[in-house]
C-alpha cells in the first residue's frame, strides 16, 4: 500500500492522535451533532432528526458500513502507514498501476451501491484531496507552509475519513463585471491576522454541504486567474465553523409529501445543494493552502481533480446501468419490449454504457507518473464532454418507453385500499407483473426522468464537469492534428497523377 513520504504534524484541529480511520454509518451521523449553522425553508434545522435529510443520511450511512462488512472491507480499506488505522482506499495514494487499479476497484463499490446517483459520495472528495497532496510541491512554491499543510490536511481527513464537500463557483449576482467591480460578488480574504484569515463573501454551489463534516474551497480555472489577489484562495475548514451559514435548496426528496407517488430514488439519493456565507470567518493558518497565487491555482485545478473526475465516470457507468435496468424492466412490463423502435433505443443506452466502459479501460492504460509520485489516469477531458452530451438523452429514452404510464400511477395508500384493490389489479397490472411491482417500477422511472429530483440529477450532470463549451474548445486546443494536416497538406499541393 502506498506510503507517504511526509509524516503529518498533529498540530491544533488537525490532530491525529485520537482518530479512528474508516467511518462506520454511527459515527457518520454523531459527527453531524456540532454546532453547524443550517438553514432550510427559512428555519434552523438539525440535520440528523429533520425529515429532509433522514432517506440520504440512512443511505450515507449504509454505505460507510459497508467498509467495516467481512465481504468488503479488504477491498474498501487499508492500513494506514502513520497510525495503524484501517482507513478508506478512497485516500490512497496510488504509487504503482496497480495500486491505481485497487482503488477504482473501491470506487466501483461505492458508485454501484448508490446506483450512480450520488456524485457528491466521500469518494469523490477523497479523491480531490489526493489530487491536493500530489499537487503539495506546487503548493509549497508559493510559501513552504502550503506544502506541509497540504501533506496535514491530506493526512487529518485520511485518518478521520472526513466527509468533504467543496464550494468553486462565486455568487451569480452580475457576472459581466467581476469582483474587481463589485467585491461582494467572490470569497475574499479581508485580512491576515497571528491566527490566519479572516474572509467574507458567499460560494456556490457545495452539494453535500449540510450533511458534510467539512468544506474544501478552491477555484475554477477561470475564477482563479484574477488581478486582485484577496480573491485567491484554498483552504478548508469544518461547516460547524463560527460565521459560516449554510443555505440549503428546496429539498427533493419528498419526506413530507402525504400522498402521491413514493419516491424511491428521491428520498434516499437527495443530495443537498447549499449557497455558503462567510461572515468574517476565520480560517487557521494549519487549514490555508495556498494565498493570492493566481497562476498555482490555476495550474492545480486540473491536477488535484485527476483522481475524482475519473471517480465521477465510474459513477456514471453505474449511472447508465441503472437506467439500462430501468428502460429494460419498463418495456418489458408493458410488452413493448419486442417493438422495433424500443430495442433501437434500448441498444441505444447500451452503446453508450459500452463506450463508457471502454473509456474507463483507455484511461486506466494511460495512467501515468505525476510531479507528485503518484499513478493518475489519462485526461478525462473528452468523457467528460462525451457524459454531458449524452446524458439528456437518457432522460428522452425512458419518457419515450414509458409514454404516459410516469404519469399515471396509483400511490401506495391506493394499492393498499380494498375498495380499490380489484380495479387496479384488473387495469392497471402489467405484462406478466402485478399492479403493485409495476406501480414501484413507474415509480423510479419517474423520478430519473419526470420528477424534479431527476432534473436536479441532470442539470448537475451537465454542468458539474465545468463548461461544456469551454472544455471542447480545450480539448481541440490540446488535440494534436499536425501529422494528419500535414499529410493534407501534402495530398492537395499538386494536381492528381492519373
Amino acid at each position: 500500500m502506498s506510503r507517504s513520504k511526509e509524516t503529518a504534524i498533529a498540530e491544533g484541529s488537525l490532530d491525529i492522535g485520537h482518530a479512528r480511520g474508516a467511518k462506520t454509518g454511527n459515527s457518520y451521523i454523531e459527527g453531524l451533532r456540532d454546532s453547524r449553522e443550517v438553514w432550510l425553508n427559512g428555519e434552523k434545522v438539525d440535520v440528523t432528526t429533520h425529515t429532509a435529510f433522514k432517506g440520504n443520511l440512512t443511505e450515507l450511512a449504509r454505505l460507510y458500513d459497508l467498509q467495516h462488512t467481512p465481504a468488503l472491507q479488504k477491498q474498501m480499506t487499508f492500513v494506514s502507514p502513520d497510525t495503524g488505522n484501517l482507513v478508506s482506499y478512497s485516500y490512497s495514494l496510488p504509487d504503482s498501476p496497480t495500486e491505481l487499479e485497487l482503488k477504482w476497484r473501491n470506487s466501483h463499490i461505492w458508485m454501484e451501491n448508490s446506483w450512480g446517483q450520488l456524485p457528491r459520495l466521500p469518494d469523490f472528495m477523497s479523491n480531490v484531496m489526493v489530487g491536493v497532496y500530489d499537487y503539495r510541491n506546487e503548493l509549497g512554491l508559493a510559501d513552504p507552509r502550503f506544502k506541509q499543510n497540504a501533506v496535514n490536511y491530506y493526512t487529518y481527513c485520511r485518518e478521520h475519513d472526513i466527509c468533504l464537500t467543496h464550494a468553486l463557483g462565486d455568487p451569480q449576482i452580475d457576472r459581466s463585471g467581476g469582483p474587481a467591480i463589485d467585491p461582494d460578488m467572490a470569497l475574499r480574504v479581508m485580512k491576515e491576522t497571528a491566527d490566519g484569515v479572516i474572509v467574507c463573501g458567499a460560494k456556490q454551489l457545495a452539494t453535500l454541504a449540510p450533511v458534510a463534516d467539512e468544506v474544501l474551497i478552491y477555484l475554477s480555472p477561470s475564477f482563479a486567474m484574477r488581478e486582485h489577489k484577496e480573491f485567491v484562495l484554498w483552504a478548508a475548514l469544518p461547516l460547524a465553523t463560527p460565521g459560516l451559514k449554510v443555505l440549503c435548496r428546496e429539498p427533493q426528496s419528498h419526506a413530507n409529501e402525504a400522498c402521491g407517488h413514493s419516491h424511491p430514488f428521491a428520498w434516499r439519493y437527495d443530495e443537498q445543494d447549499a449557497m455558503l456565507f462567510f461572515d468574517n470567518v476565520l480560517i487557521p493558518w494549519e487549514r490555508v493552502l495556498l494565498l493570492y497565487n493566481s497562476e498555482i491555482a490555476a495550474k492545480g485545478f486540473e491536477r488535484i481533480n485527476a483522481w475524482s473526475l475519473y471517480s465521477g465516470q465510474i459513477r456514471f457507468y453505474h449511472r447508465l446501468q441503472t437506467f439500462i435496468g430501468v428502460a429494460s424492466l419498463l418495456a418489458e412490463s408493458i410488452g413493448v419490449n419486442g417493438f422495433r423502435e424500443i430495442c433501437n433505443s434500448l441498444g441505444e443506452l447500451a452503446s453508450y454504457a459500452q463506450m463508457t466502459k471502454l473509456v474507463l479501460k483507455g484511461l486506466q492504460q494511460e495512467a501515468y507518473l505525476t510531479n507528485g509520485g503518484l499513478y493518475a489516469p489519462g485526461d478525462t477531458t473528452a468523457s467528460g464532454v462525451f457524459a454531458a452530451q449524452v446524458s439528456p438523452r437518457l432522460v428522452e429514452i425512458l419518457k419515450e418507453i414509458a409514454a404516459s404510464g410516469l404519469v399515471m400511477q396509483p400511490s401506495e395508500a391506493d394499492l393498499s385500499n380494498p375498495e380499490l384493490k380489484p380495479f387496479l389489479e384488473k387495469y392497471m397490472r402489467g405484462k406478466d407483473i402485478d399492479v403493485y411491482q409495476k406501480s414501484r417500477l413507474f415509480r423510479l422511472a419517474w423520478d430519473l426522468a419526470g420528477d424534479s429530483y431527476g432534473m436536479r440529477q441532470e442539470l448537475y450532470e451537465h454542468w458539474y464537469r465545468g463548461d461544456i463549451v469551454r472544455n471542447r474548445i480545450n480539448l481541440f486546443a490540446q488535440y494534436d492534428c499536425k501529422q494528419i494536416k500535414q499529410k493534407l497538406k501534402s495530398l492537395i499541393s499538386k494536381p492528381i497523377q492519373p
